[in-house]
Parts: C-alpha cells; sequence; structure tokens
C-alpha cells in the first residue's frame, strides 16, 4: 500500500498545479488508507531523493510541497513560450526587497530608504502579484498602511520562510536577482506587462 500511495502523492502534486500541504494530502485518502502524517513525511522524502539527479526537483514551499522544474534548467524549459516575460525595473526589485527584508514597512519608509519616490504602479504591481500586500496601519498621523510579503512570495522565489531568504551581505546585485526572477514557473506564472514595471 505504501508505494501505491507514494504513486497518488507525486500524481497529485503534478496534477495540482499548486503546492499542497500536508493535510490536502491526507485527504484524497479515505480513512482507512490514509497513511500516518509522518508516514507521509517519509513518502515525500522518498519522492525527493527519486527525483535527484534529474531535471525536476521536490520542493517544500510556504504553501506546502510542489513538484518543480529545477532553477539551473529554466533557460532551455523557457524556450517553450515565444514571449519571454519582461525583466523586472531596478526600482520594483529594490522595493520587493525593502519590503522583505524590513517588514512590515511603509511606503514612506521605503522612500526615505530608497531616496526616490515609489510609483504607485510599483505598489500595484507587486500587490497584483500577490507578492506583497497590507498587514496592518503604522499609528502615526495619516495611518499609512505596512506593507509585508505574502505565502505567494515565498511559492514563487521557492522559500518555506523568510528565514531562508538570503543575508544582505550575500546578495550583491539586484540584476542577478532579476535573472532568477525569468520564468521560474514556466507555464503557471503570467509575466507583469512592460508598462506595468516601468516606472523611472
Amino acid at each position: 500500500m505504501l508505494d501505491k500511495s507514494k504513486q497518488i502523492i507525486e500524481a497529485a502534486l503534478l496534477a495540482a498545479g499548486r503546492p499542497l500541504l500536508i493535510d490536502q494530502m491526507l485527504e484524497l485518502f479515505e480513512e482507512g488508507e490514509r497513511p500516518e502524517r509522518k508516514a507521509l513525511r517519509e513518502l515525500l522524502a522518498e519522492i525527493g531523493r527519486d527525483y535527484e539527479g534529474r531535471g525536476i526537483e521536490l520542493q517544500e514551499v510556504g504553501s506546502g510541497f510542489r513538484i518543480q522544474v529545477r532553477a539551473e534548467y529554466t533557460p532551455w524549459v523557457s524556450r517553450l513560450w515565444a514571449e519571454r516575460p519582461s525583466r523586472y525595473s531596478r526600482a520594483l526589485m529594490e522595493t520587493l526587497a525593502l519590503v522583505a527584508y524590513r517588514q512590515p514597512i511603509t511606503r514612506g519608509e521605503i522612500e526615505n530608504v530608497r531616496g526616490v519616490a515609489v510609483s504607485t504602479n510599483i505598489i500595484r504591481s507587486l500587490t497584483e502579484r500577490d507578492w506583497i500586500r497590507v498587514v496592518g496601519h503604522r499609528d502615526v498621523p495619516g495611518r499609512p498602511a505596512l506593507y509585508g510579503t505574502t505565502r505567494n512570495f515565498l511559492d514563487y522565489f521557492s522559500l518555506k520562510s523568510l528565514t531562508e531568504l538570503p543575508t544582505l551581505s550575500e546578495i550583491r546585485d539586484l540584476d542577478s536577482i532579476n535573472h532568477e526572477l525569468e520564468l521560474r514557473e514556466p507555464g503557471i506564472d503570467k509575466p507583469i506587462e512592460k508598462d506595468e514595471v516601468a516606472d523611472e
């Protein structure tokens, strides 16, 4: 039964097209055939080992587990799509990085660090992609919105939690992050249109 359970889990992860939580995977099984939570984690570890040395991998992200193309193969896989996604502007990447590392943070605080105004298009683009959201309001006059990252941000960057973000000393060049963003999830992600990222 364990072999069949493993195959069911693998099939579900492939079919889902999104990360699945442990509880969601357990719900796939009838009461009598449902594996224990620990056994399910062992099955997931087995699937992960099965994919070692292959073009795909099992990855745990903020919203659960998913099967994905290994990052090193995206330059080839991306050729399946006629249009390459737009590169993200430096201003958008700097804004996202500030939200990720200093959250919760207000738009004014982002502008103070960057030294320039933050375009409304940038905030809108990041919000529409569900990478950032309003998590509260600063208790000062005007009650400005406080921004934080979302689970979708973690999922897109293949992170389980914010503790997996590289340290600031490891980040040398935002352009290298921009390169990482180019079609991390082929076929799943809708690229931001050029007019959504143009800002400065």
